[in-house]
C-alpha cells in the first residue's frame, strides 16, 4: 500500500491519488488490488456474511424458477457485499490516517459504520426471508410443528394461552417481546464504549453464526408461524397498551410472513444471552429473567409454535459454539502469520 500523505488529507487529494494510480497501474489492476486490500481487511464476521450471501446467492439460481425476481435479489446481495467490503476497507483506512492526522468527524463515523453495520445486516437479511420462503419448498410446514406442539403439550399452545387474555397481560407480554430488539445493542453497546472491540466483534460473529442456521434451515423448511395459520380461530384479539401498539406498528410494516422456525428472535437473544456469560457475567445475569419472559411472550403474541422457540435456543446455541470455534480458529491462523489478534480500530482482529 502507497504511503499516505502527512497533514490534512482532502477529498481532492484522494482523488487525484486515485486517478495518478490508475493511469500508472491501470483500471483493472487497481481494482483487483483495491478488492484485495478490501479483502485483507475483512474479519471473521465478515467471511461468515459474504459465505451467507454467496451461498444463499448459489441456491437463488438453482433454484430461479420457484421466485418472481431471482436476478433481481441476487444483484441485491451483490449490492450488500460490495457495501461490507467497502466498509471494511474505509474503516482500515479511517484508522489509518487517524495515526497520521488525529481523530476527525469523519473517522468517527466510519469507525462507528465500520462497527455497527452488522445489526443493519441481520435486519437486511431477515425481511430478505420473506422473498426466499419458498425458494426451495412451495409448501408450509406448520402442521407439522403443531403436531409436535400438541404431542409435547397436550394442548396447541397459542390457542390454549388465549383463555388467559387480559389487557395487562398482553402489555407485559408485548413489552417482554420487544426487548428481542435491545439484547445485542446493550452487550455492543457496552463491549464498543469500552473499547474491547476484540469481544465485541466475538459477539458479532456469535450472532452472525446463529442466524445464518437459521435463515438456511427457514429456506429448506419453511413455517408460516401461528399468526397466519390460525388465523380467525382466537377467542378475541389481543389488545394492550403503548408496547402493544408499538410492536403492532413495527409488524404492520416489517411482518414477515415465513422464517418463523426456528425462532429468530429466540435465536439472537440466546447467543447475545451467551456472549454476556462469557464476556460481561453480571449482564447475564439482569438479561436472563427479560430473555426467559420474552421466549413465552413469542408464543403468547402468537408469532410462535413452541417447537420455534426450541429450534431458536438450539440454533442460538450452536452459534455460540460454533462462533467461539470460528474466533479461536482465526486468531490462531492470525497468530501463526505472524499477525496475532489485536484491538484495532476497525476490527476486533486485524489481518
Amino acid at each position: 500500500m502507497n504511503e499516505l500523505p502527512r497533514g490534512n488529507y482532502q477529498g481532492s487529494d484522494t482523488a487525484m491519488a486515485w486517478t495518478t494510480q490508475t493511469g500508472r497501474l491501470g483500471l483493472p489492476t487497481l481494482m483487483a488490488r483495491e478488492f484485495s486490500a478490501a479483502w485483507a481487511a475483512c474479519g471473521a464476521f465478515e467471511e461468515i456474511a459474504l459465505g451467507y450471501l454467496g451461498l444463499s446467492s448459489v441456491l437463488i439460481a438453482l433454484f430461479r424458477e420457484n421466485l418472481v425476481h431471482p436476478a433481481r435479489l441476487m444483484g441485491v446481495q451483490a449490492v450488500v457485499a460490495a457495501l461490507i467490503l467497502l466498509l471494511s476497507r474505509a474503516g482500515t483506512r479511517s484508522g489509518e490516517l487517524v495515526r497520521l492526522t488525529g481523530k476527525t468527524f469523519s473517522s468517527r463515523l466510519w469507525h462507528f459504520w465500520r462497527h455497527w453495520y452488522p445489526h443493519l445486516f441481520f435486519l437486511f437479511c431477515f425481511e430478505e426471508m420473506g422473498r426466499l420462503a419458498h425458494l426451495v419448498n412451495p409448501g408450509w410446514q406448520d402442521a407439522k410443528l403443531m403436531a409436535f406442539d400438541r404431542w409435547l403439550t397436550g394442548v396447541n399452545p397459542s390457542l390454549w394461552l388465549g383463555r388467559f387474555a387480559h389487557p395487562a397481560l398482553t402489555e407485559f407480554m408485548e413489552f417482554s417481546y420487544f426487548t428481542y430488539f435491545v439484547y445485542l445493542l446493550i452487550l455492543g453497546g457496552v463491549l464498543y464504549c469500552q473499547r474491547d472491540l476484540k469481544n465485541y466483534w466475538a459477539v458479532m460473529t456469535y450472532s452472525g453464526v446463529g442466524y445464518v442456521f437459521g435463515y438456511l434451515i427457514a429456506i429448506l423448511f419453511p413455517v408460516e408461524s401461528p399468526w397466519f395459520t390460525l388465523a380467525g380461530q382466537w377467542r378475541a384479539e389481543l389488545t394492550g397498551g403503548p408496547f402493544t401498539a408499538l410492536i403492532n406498528l413495527i409488524e404492520k410494516y416489517g411482518r414477515v410472513q415465513g422464517a418463523a422456525f426456528p425462532s429468530q428472535h429466540v435465536a439472537g437473544a440466546m447467543a447475545a444471552l451467551l456472549g454476556a456469560w462469557r464476556h460481561r457475567r453480571w449482564l447475564f445475569w439482569i438479561f436472563l429473567p427479560f430473555v426467559a419472559c420474552m421466549y413465552v411472550s413469542t408464543v403468547y403474541v402468537r408469532n410462535h409454535y413452541v417447537a420455534d422457540v426450541l429450534g431458536g435456543m438450539l440454533t442460538g446455541s450452536l452459534g455460540y459454539f460454533v462462533g467461539l470455534r470460528v474466533m479461536k480458529a482465526y486468531g490462531s491462523a492470525l497468530s501463526s502469520a505472524g499477525i496475532g489478534p489485536t484491538k484495532a480500530p476497525h476490527q476486533g482482529f486485524k489481518r
